[in-house]
């Protein structure tokens, strides 16, 4: 379940575990301060490169899309981070700044109830920090969180990330339509807020399937790349 706060005048979303008390973190999740760093993989339905990081369009008018972190080293107040992965799956009926966004996420089943709820409320946005409360302003529809073994490979071009039976993405490089070679191709994005620059690969499988939200678009945009958050 969740329902729908306010962050500094701009909308964003709490969950409530079932079975568990919502306010186990501190009620002033603004104030306490969280930072990561992680390995990170996206893909989406968008065409190779994604339009979306050039500031135009979605390929296909609509936005569905994943992705996962592998948090190498962080940590929500007190509460250690280190080695959990959290991902995401969302769908946005246009570009994803016009709002009306559907998301599940995804939380490794190794954490702790601390943990869990940790994760959960930086992705809420309600906890402050890049990008997860410009996000917050896009979603309407929240879906209960899933918990599940989370299988993350590491490997450049063709990493992969599984969770459960939920959710599916495996990576390779983009091939030179003539030859058939590999490519390698990078996106520098200075000002983006998602990643500042990663390696632009196909996601050769990128398929969700979850209550409320199921898709599957093989061959599309996908980056794998290294991120540092925080608030």
């Amino acid at each position: 379940m969740f329902d729908v706060c306010r962050l500094s005048g701009r909308p964003a979303f709490r969950f409530v575990l079932p079975g568990e008390k919502y306010h186990t973190l501190p009620m002033n999740a603004p104030n306490t301060k969280w930072s990561f760093e992680a390995d990170f993989l996206q893909a989406c339905n968008c065409d190779y490169g994604c339009p979306c990081e050039f500031s135009a369009p979605p390929t296909r008018g609509s936005c569905q899309g994943t992705g996962a972190w592998r948090i190498i080293k962080g940590s929500y107040g007190d509460v250690p981070l280190d080695g959990l992965t959290v991902g995401f799956a969302a769908h946005w009926p246009k570009a994803i700044h016009e709002g009306n966004g559907t998301l599940a996420v995804f939380v490794d089943e190794r954490a702790n109830a601390q943990q869990r709820e940790a994760l959960l409320t930086i992705c809420s946005g309600k906890a402050g920090g890049l990008p997860f409360e410009i996000l917050a302003t896009t979603i309407t529809k929240v879906l209960d969180p899933v918990f599940a073994p989370i299988d993350f490979r590491l490997n450049g071009h063709e990493s992969s990330v599984r969770i459960g039976d939920a959710l599916n993405v495996a990576l390779e490089p983009i091939k030179n339509p003539v030859t058939g070679e590999p490519e390698s191709v990078r996106v520098e994005h200075a000002t983006g807020f998602i990643f500042k620059s990663a390696e632009a690969v196909s996601g050769k499988e990128c398929r969700v399937n979850v209550p409320g939200l199921s898709f599957s678009w093989p061959d599309k945009a996908a980056f794998v790349t290294k991120v540092n958050y925080g608030n």
